[in-house]
């Protein structure tokens, strides 16, 4: 192999300060700790980032050896068809993935959509996120935020009819949707359900646990129900038709860009509406999943107004507008 074929993989933890906290029903963080993953050939880098989730059992450091294990495997020419059999979905297949199709668009001279033959990405609205509090501290936070059209409230159990009506008395003309993160019960269901219709909420997400969530399938439900834990791939799709109406779609869940794009359209078909969302990362986490936007109801993609600094060349946010990535951040 001459040294203009030759491929390299490089990978590394980094550390991106939040602006305050981030608060969810499982507990607070002051940092996006993200893990970096380079695909390098013939004077080209691709780069993809992935969040690994300890909800599913991942570690920066666990990640970042899954990512280094695959060297070999990048050196003999693993493509990003070859790498969906070769490690299983999560963090540190996604931030691979996106890593190889970054460096295959920078090959071919392509934006990725068009690479991927899929429809270019436009300025989409993304939801902003008001983290779990008290009532009154989320509508003081609420309050700064109003201005923005679409809010994501997160929730967390004891208290939460309280919380969603103060958010919507701070924020009248918003468009709400809701993320209990599974923090509520059979018993509390209906009452906050109820709770978050009367507030006008559009989408609840993940109100109760993952693997245990089939009364959402016995309940008449009176807004829409998005799952996320509940819900990582294509495999997972068809077993939810009865208890949600959407699906949130991240490409760390999904395990990078090809399969989130082929379980958008899964989806679809089966009638589920789409949400893509993300974890509290910088700008090369959301550029990837700009390509499913064109496919997408509902678009979270805040990660980077929540930080404290985002990387260089990243994402353009104009208020609540994300616009599609320059080819110097990714794709």
């Amino acid at each position: 192999m001459t040294s203009s074929k030759l491929v390299t993989l490089a990978a590394r933890i980094e550390r991106f300060p939040i602006a305050g906290s981030f608060t969810i029903s499982r507990g607070a963080k002051t940092e996006a700790v993200t893990v970096v993953a380079e695909v390098s050939r013939g004077g080209l880098t691709g780069r993809g980032e992935c969040v690994p989730y300890p909800r599913y059992g991942e570690t920066p450091e666990a990640t970042l050896a899954a990512i280094q294990a695959m060297q070999e495997a990048v050196a003999g020419g693993l493509t990003r068809e070859t790498l969906q059999a070769a490690m299983p979905s999560g963090a540190a297949r996604n931030a691979l993935d996106c890593a190889l199709i970054d460096l295959e668009a920078n090959a071919a001279g392509l934006r990725a959509w068009n690479l991927l033959g899929r429809p270019a990405p436009v300025e989409r609205t993304t939801a902003y996120t008001i983290s779990l509090a008290t009532p009154e501290a989320m509508a003081a936070a609420t309050a700064k935020a109003a201005h923005r059209p679409l809010l994501k409230i997160k929730l967390g159990g004891d208290g939460d009819p309280e919380r969603i009506a103060a958010v919507r008395k701070a924020a009248p003309e918003a468009e709400l949707i809701v993320d209990a993160n599974e923090a509520w019960t059979e018993a509390d269901l209906e009452a906050n359900l109820a709770a978050c219709a009367a507030a006008g909420v559009t989408l609840v997400e993940q109100p109760l646990p993952a693997g245990r969530d089939e009364a959402l399938a016995r309940i008449r439900r009176p807004l829409a129900v998005c799952a996320d834990e509940s819900v990582h791939d294509r495999k997972s799709l068809a077993p939810l038709r009865e208890r949600y109406d959407a699906v949130n779609i991240k490409l760390d869940k999904t395990g990078g860009l090809t399969e989130a794009l082929a379980m958008a359209d899964a989806a679809r078909a089966l009638g589920f509406e789409i949400m893509i969302g993300c974890m509290v990362a910088t700008s090369l986490s959301m550029a990837p999943a700009m390509l499913v936007t064109p496919q997408a109801r509902f678009v979270d993609l805040d990660g980077p107004l929540l930080l404290a600094r985002d990387r260089d060349h990243g994402l353009r946010y104009d208020g609540s507008l994300v616009y599609p990535p320059d080819a110097s951040l990714w794709g």
